[in-house]
């Protein structure tokens, strides 16, 4: 029988990880905190690589359920960055981008399935992972100042109503949001984001010789490096701080196996390949997502872009102005640096933090992994001399 006064789905609930699902005001807002990423990064490689719009906005919504019904939690699904990024400035085929997104796939679920990237994880010290993420922080700040100076009337306009939804909770803020700045964008005659017709279908051929180099050399290496550090190490690191034991479950391990797995079943269908990310759970977080409600509703919303009749999902996206999803991704940003992992630690972790955020900024994060490890061997080196010379 059931305890009297208690509720059975609520007890089955709270014996799952992460948190039940909810669709309140809070989720619905902080569904949208991630768009700053997403869209631009998804709308430029459908424009220049040529990928079909409805499997890779289709491959976002499976991937989006798979990780609510996961974790139950707004651990977020980004487009790869690095892989995004050589797409939008090198000539690269889509059967090389579904090809890349294989052999990722391939590569994180051994290292999840044999347990190897746990102990990858334990070879970083907390204060070099402060500083790739104060580092990721401030390359996502100069990006958002970048969309922003296109529109500054939009901008500002966005950072107000984001402000005023940060203050009273229970406004769905980014939706709001969303509206006003596509409103202003027709009223100011600003350009929205360019989306490239003809969603239907296009799945990617058998890829060729030339294919295996450029998904070998130009996307695989480059992504993994970014995709360990921001898409496994800092998610984890960053799923604890906000939600506590309700994370315990967000673990490295799980997340290269759910990122793993996902590329693999999906990209070769032409999804883009896609990770988690510590901006994006920070955005859903900043704007009120505690539940994987959030990832439903965008998984929803994703869908019925990619399924509506004609291009109409598609032209809707059109009137979004990079200005506003500037101003989105600003608030992101603000969320990564200013946080107590960065500002309470130690005066000696202070130069090894600021190598590592600056060689993130200057480079990229693999880079920034680097250098943060070499000077925090040599602040080791140092703190352990200085007590030694005391004790002598």
């Amino acid at each position: 029988m059931n305890e009297p006064g208690k509720d059975p789905s609520t007890r089955q609930s709270a014996s799952l990880p992460g948190r039940p699902f909810g669709y309140g005001p809070g989720e619905w807002s902080g569904a949208f905190g991630d768009l700053g990423t997403l869209l631009p990064l998804t709308l430029g490689a459908i424009a220049v690589a040529g990928l079909a719009p409805t499997p890779v906005f289709l491959g976002f919504a499976a991937f989006l359920l798979a990780s609510a019904l996961i974790y139950r939690l707004p651990v977020p699904v980004q487009p790869m960055k690095a892989v995004a990024a050589v797409m939008l400035t090198t000539q690269i085929s889509p059967e090389a981008v579904a090809l890349s997104g294989v052999l990722i796939g391939i590569i994180l679920l051994g290292l999840g399935a044999t347990g190897w990237i746990s102990r990858v994880v334990r070879l970083v010290p907390q204060s070099v992972l402060a500083g790739l993420q104060l580092g990721l922080g401030m390359a996502l700040a100069i990006v958002a100042f970048e969309l922003m100076a296109s529109a500054y009337l939009i901008a500002a306009v966005v950072l107000v109503i984001l402000a005023i939804g940060l203050r009273f909770t229970r406004v769905p803020a980014l939706p709001v949001a969303l509206v006003a700045m596509a409103g202003l964008g027709m009223m100011l005659g600003v350009p929205g984001i360019a989306v490239s017709a003809g969603a239907g279908f296009t799945f990617p051929a058998w890829p060729g010789l030339a294919d295996w180099h450029d998904a070998l050399a130009n996307l695989v290496l480059p992504q993994l490096a970014l995709t360990f550090t921001n898409a496994i190490l800092l998610t984890a690191l960053i799923a604890g701080d906000h939600f506590r034991e309700q994370a315990a479950h967000v673990t490295p391990r799980r997340l290269c196996l759910t990122t793993g797995f996902a590329n693999l079943a999906l990209t070769p269908f032409g999804a883009l390949p896609m990770c988690h990310g510590a901006g994006g759970l920070a955005a859903h977080h900043r704007f009120g997502a505690r539940s994987g409600g959030a990832l439903v509703i965008l998984a929803v919303i994703l869908a019925g872009i990619a399924l509506a009749p004609g291009d109409l999902g598609y032209a809707l996206l059109a009137a979004i102005p990079p200005a506003g999803l500037g101003a989105l991704l600003l608030f992101t940003a603000g969320a990564l640096i200013f946080t107590r992992r960065v500002f309470d630690s130690r005066p000696s972790c202070w130069p090894v933090i600021a190598a590592t955020g600056l060689t993130v900024l200057a480079i990229d994060p693999f880079w920034g992994l680097v250098a943060g490890m070499l000077a925090e061997a040599a602040r080791t080196r140092l703190v352990r001399a200085y007590f030694a010379r005391r004790v002598d």
